[in-house]
């Protein structure tokens, strides 16, 4: 096994007793880059130099018994969303052309603060504005779609052109390209990872979290980045937490929501198929089938919409009038209709969300986490602009794969998609998993219990 195969948590043990040291598995992880980026298109900036200089670093740290913890010498790709001092970030857009981060986003200065190796700046849909991250080709099928818009983080995990790598999910950009390329992606609860240095899409629903080969390797980075930070109005103010999950697979006891409504309507039958064998699995590990009914799930599109494009049109107000022929079509398009938006219309939409986060609040309490489809069918062609259903329904690609993740961002609750087996053309599936807010230890105890008794994953290997 070359060091780029290994899990972030397989790769912390083995710098930890020196088995490994960082300069050999970041070289190994560029080396990987050289070879798959030309087919993939992972990556907007490589950053080579720096990251062989911040890997003999954390050698010679490591060397002195400076180890600062799991994160030491691990190599890692950043949503370029997220600001690092001196590097560009272009939000995949040319309105970025001369941005350079004047400092580092919260988060990046908490991973490198634990040792961890930048390796790159990933692709985005422009400014997260979209599903399917037009620049980066799906790992496990060269001809399908990334997902989005953290496309280039996942298509990097899951090829192993980054050990672990971070993105941003404001209707599923984590969790959605995560479920397509086969790894895990974990959107945590609003406000428990700060923003700050973070270019917004839509500050009511924005998130940042952890985009992994294992769930054990995404509660390892999330212990990193946790914690509150005041210059994110909406970080909670709360302590850092080690979230780590243990080892048992018994989950006896765990009541598990399984949807009888929102959840499993349109979605292809082999996705429903792999689920319900995945939760039943659960089952057979201790836990308690719940049947459960999603509530208000009519206003969930218009809700997630509502609160997103008016949002984002603000964020982008001044750019969008001075330079409109810089964006994207489908982009600008988006952000014309969010300034046509009225006033009441966004004042209803936050009505909705509130209402809908007390129904969710009180779902929550009948069970300890809810079981579903991350999306609904698995990577479609890359073209592909709509999906057709069983009864004829024809659904736009992008709203086919924001359906199942938007409840989770409207009403602030955690979610983990976790692999749970591939279609009959060998595309990844994947198994989401909703909590309450600041359920995270249990999502990942939950996720991690599944993981560990099914088979192993390797790589993505398409061509």
């Amino acid at each position: 096994m070359q060091p780029y195969e290994l899990s972030l948590t397989a790769a912390a043990d083995a710098i930890r007793s020196r088995r490994l040291s960082p300069v050999e598995l970041v070289d190994s992880v560029l080396d990987r880059i050289e070879q798959v980026e030309p087919d993939l298109g992972a990556y907007v900036t490589v950053a080579a130099e720096q990251a062989r200089r911040a890997a003999r670093e954390a050698e010679r740290e490591a060397a002195q018994g400076r180890y600062r913890g799991p994160l030491h010498g691990i190599p890692m790709g950043l949503k370029d969303l997220i600001d690092v001092a001196g590097m560009a970030t272009t939000a995949s857009s040319r309105v970025r052309t001369d941005h350079r981060a004047p400092a580092d986003s919260t988060v990046a200065a908490r991973l490198t603060a634990a040792g961890a190796v930048l390796v790159g700046k990933t692709h985005t849909h422009e400014f997260a504005f979209g599903l399917t991250t037009p620049q980066t080709r799906n790992a496990r099928d060269h001809d399908r779609v990334a997902g989005g818009s953290s496309g280039g983080s996942a298509v990097a995990v899951a090829s192993g052109a980054a050990t672990f790598a971070l993105g941003t999910d404001t209707g599923g950009s984590i969790r959605v390209p995560a479920a397509l390329n086969g790894v895990v992606g974990l959107k945590p609860t609003y406000g428990l990872v700060p923003r700050h240095g973070v270019t917004s899409l839509s500050w009511s629903l924005d998130h940042v979290g952890p985009i992994t080969r294992t769930v054990e390797d995404a509660a390892l980075v999330l212990t990193a980045l946790a914690g509150h930070d005041p210059r994110d109005p909406a970080s909670l103010p709360l302590p850092a937490e080690d979230y780590r999950p243990g080892t048992g697979t018994d989950l006896t006891g765990l009541r598990v929501g399984v949807p009888r409504t929102y959840y499993f309507d349109h979605v292809d039958p082999q996705v429903e198929t792999a689920v319900r064998h995945a939760v039943e699995h659960l089952e057979g590990l201790g836990a308690r089938l719940v049947e459960v009914d999603i509530p208000m799930t009519r206003y969930i599109q218009a809700t997630q919409w509502g609160l997103m494009v008016p949002e984002a049109a603000a964020y982008h107000e001044r750019t969008l009038r001075t330079a409109p022929e810089l964006y994207g079509a489908d982009v600008r398009i988006l952000l014309e209709a969010g300034e046509l938006m009225s006033a009441g219309d966004y004042l209803r939409a936050q009505r909705a969300r509130t209402m809908m986060r007390e129904e969710w609040a009180g779902l929550l309490e009948t069970v300890d986490v809810i079981a579903a489809p991350t999306v609904p069918t698995t990577a479609v062609r890359a073209g592909q602009e709509t999906v057709t259903w069983s009864d004829g329904t024809v659904e736009s690609v992008s709203d086919a794969y924001v359906r199942l993740s938007a409840p989770a961002n409207i009403t602030g609750v955690p979610a983990l998609t976790v692999p749970a087996g591939q279609d009959a053309e060998g595309l990844p599936i994947g198994l989401q998993l909703l909590g309450r807010p600041l359920g995270e230890r249990t999502l990942l105890r939950v996720g991690h219990a599944y993981e560990q008794t099914q088979p192993v994953r390797g790589l993505a290997t398409a061509s």
